[in-house]
């Protein structure tokens, strides 16, 4: 007999040979029924995987991260069965689940117009309703290229040809229509009661641009369809949200045709920059980092000792200065090791932290950019702490906090993910065990749920990224914590131990905002431009109600901005409703009206940017209430 323990801590006793579904299936039918996938110690699992050994077992349903990929990998096959039966002669590249929702790369001889989609979507609704069972098959090699030959699937052909001559080949079914396919997928089509395609691309296959161009279709699937119609409404309000559109409309940066990927930030934009790095710059300096700044540009050989040239030289730019080869830099770790190693260090001066506004370039596909979220330089809010391994768990807890401090001023919750050692790695297996380890035990001990992503480490170490939510629900990989044994040993970093003898410290690389561009595209989107008042361009506007009250206007934006407010009067030769509204699109968190009574020496009349008019208020009042939102950083104006 074997025990399988659940999620719960209950333990359970079965004969070797049951499946995940079995199991969910003996505590309860129901639980069957939402079933999608199992988590079989620590690894999502397909239901129809078989245990045959002691195991801890999660039973995973559509709100976990596990099931929705096991839910919206069987809509690529639903998506892929639908085209085939439209379109008989379309050859399948891949079809896998991805974030929100599913696509599938296709190669058909028609053009895939928005009408073909509901074509098609209408196909996929017609094979829900048939029910049908999912089935899972394994063929050796040759039994499964002689399958897709057969069907003229060049694509699944190549893709067989790939793998190891060992490799177990497994194969899904539902109806007349299977697919090749690692798995998982849920137990039967009808589950699915909400389906949408969403979207059209073009897409190389395999990504290479010599390769043929293939026709990608987005969509998305759901087991209730009223969570379809939230999702929809959630596009809706994030194409609203778009930082694009909002970085134009609020004037805040440009992306320039002379420039693609290099942004512009324009005057309105450095204000919340320059707030972001004030405010960066305050938390470092509280928690003992010193600000450095390494140069753009560095000799070839560096990058050659750092591990760069040849693990990540296809990203980097470079040039020739004085008939020796250079490089603008990708990363700000070389830069950091040669400032620590510019004089010695004893133990006592560890550890030793030293943070980086750094510029960095990095080469991206034309195709991939995309606004703040994805440039081609970028500010790196990186820092390098230099350690003894006695100290490691200690300081990545610091950073832990240091990051939790710095999200929940901007109103995020986030998740957690620990990623270990990936195939192209330097390194021994046994370091990068400790190394993992001492993650793990950081994040242990602050008593963290995190999730293990096996294989995303860099290619010098293991690291904890922080994945935050916005006000949308989406999540953005933020944060980094880098676990490094590696960089030491190849730029010879040395300190003085208490012994006397040299010994080699340990590196912690890490990012907090990720990059200030990034950080910023994120920052629109989840305020939808409706910055906190700390934040804001432009913090108070003062309208006046005709020419005469304009001095008048000026005086009290004169006495705020010596408060340190950022006040601005709009007297424009423009109706007074008019210059309400401008100033209510331009997001403006507090609007002050003027006219004869103000004038006079009576209370302002204020308007609030969410909530309209709030009566009135005198200017000590005023400028009591900015001073303490501005100093706390409040993210509420009333």
């Amino acid at each position: 007999m074997i025990t399988i323990t659940l999620k719960d801590g209950s333990i359970k006793t079965y004969e070797p040979g049951i499946t995940v579904l079995e199991v969910a299936n003996d505590i309860s039918p129901g639980l069957a029924k939402n079933t999608l996938a199992g988590e079989l110690n620590g690894e999502v699992v397909d239901i129809r995987q078989v245990i045959n050994e002691d195991a801890t077992l999660n039973l995973l349903k559509f709100e976990d991260e596990g099931g929705k990929h096991a839910f919206w990998h069987t809509g690529s096959h639903l998506l892929a069965q639908a085209v085939k039966r439209l379109y008989p002669q379309a050859k399948l590249a891949i079809g896998p689940a991805i974030e929100n929702g599913f696509y599938y790369d296709i190669d058909v001889d028609v053009i895939i117009t928005p009408e073909i989609m509901e074509k098609i979507e209408k196909e996929m609704g017609k094979i829900v309703k048939e029910g049908l069972e999912i089935n899972r098959y394994e063929l050796s090699r040759n039994e499964a290229l002689a399958k897709v030959n057969a069907e003229g699937e060049i694509y699944k052909a190549e893709l067989i040809e790939n793998l190891p001559e060992d490799a177990i080949i497994s194969f899904y079914s539902q109806g007349e229509f299977s697919d090749l396919c690692a798995g998982p997928h849920i137990q039967n089509l009808s589950g699915i009661k909400a389906i949408k395609l969403l979207s059209l691309a073009g897409a190389y296959w395999r990504g290479d641009e010599k390769n043929k161009m293939l026709q990608r279709i987005y969509g998305i699937s759901f087991p209730k369809k009223s969570e379809l119609e939230a999702y929809l409404t959630r596009l809706e309000e994030a194409k609203k949200r778009d930082h694009r559109k909002l970085g134009k409309e609020l004037d805040l940066f440009s992306l320039q045709e002379e420039g693609p990927g290099f942004p512009f930030f324009h005057p309105k934009g450095m204000i919340i920059r320059n707030e972001l790095e004030n405010f960066w710059r305050q938390e470092h300096q509280l928690r003992g980092y010193q600000e450095i700044k390494t140069p753009i540009i560095l000799n070839a050989d560096l990058w050659k000792r750092s591990g760069h040239w040849d693990h990540y030289q296809e990203n980097m730019y470079f040039t020739e200065i004085d008939d020796a080869s250079y490089a603008v830099k990708p990363m700000n770790c070389p830069g950091g090791m040669l400032v620590y190693k510019r004089k010695g260090h004893s133990y006592r001066d560890l550890p030793l932290k030293m943070a980086e506004l750094g510029l960095v370039h990095r080469h991206e596909l034309h195709g991939a950019l995309h606004g703040l979220m994805r440039v081609r330089n970028f500010t790196q809010d990186d820092a390098h702490i230099f350690m003894t391994p006695e100290q490691i768990e200690a300081e990545v807890i610091k950073v832990i906090d240091l990051a939790d401090d710095v999200y929940r001023v901007f109103g995020f919750n986030y998740k957690v993910e620990l990623s270990t050692k990936p195939e192209k790695a330097i390194g021994s297996d046994e370091v990068w065990e400790i190394a993992t380890d001492a993650l793990r035990n950081a994040l242990e001990k602050k008593e963290i749920n995190y999730r293990l992503n096996p294989g995303d480490g860099a290619f010098y170490g293991p690291k904890i990224d922080f994945h935050l939510e916005d006000s949308l629900g989406r999540t953005w990989q933020c944060g980094t914590i880098q676990l490094d044994f590696q960089m030491p040993e190849r730029f010879d970093l040395n300190y003085i131990g208490s012994d006397g003898e040299k010994h080699r410290p340990v590196i912690v690389h890490r990012t907090i905002l990720g990059s200030i561009e990034r950080f910023f595209g994120i920052l629109i989107e989840h305020f939808a431009g409706k910055f906190p008042l700390w934040l804001a361009p432009v913090q108070v506007m003062i309208i006046p109600v005709a020419d005469a009250h304009h001095d008048f206007a000026k005086g009290i934006a004169d006495q705020l901005t010596a408060i340190g407010v950022r006040a601005s009067v709009d007297g424009r030769d423009e109706k007074l409703g008019y210059r309400i509204r401008e100033a209510q699109m331009q997001k403006v968190p507090y609007m002050l009206v003027v006219g004869d009574k103000e004038a006079e020496g009576g209370d302002l009349a204020l308007r609030i940017r969410d909530t309209g008019d709030a009566g009135l208020i005198s200017l000590a009042d005023l400028k009591e209430k900015l001073i303490e939102k501005i100093k706390t950083k409040s993210l509420t104006l009333d």
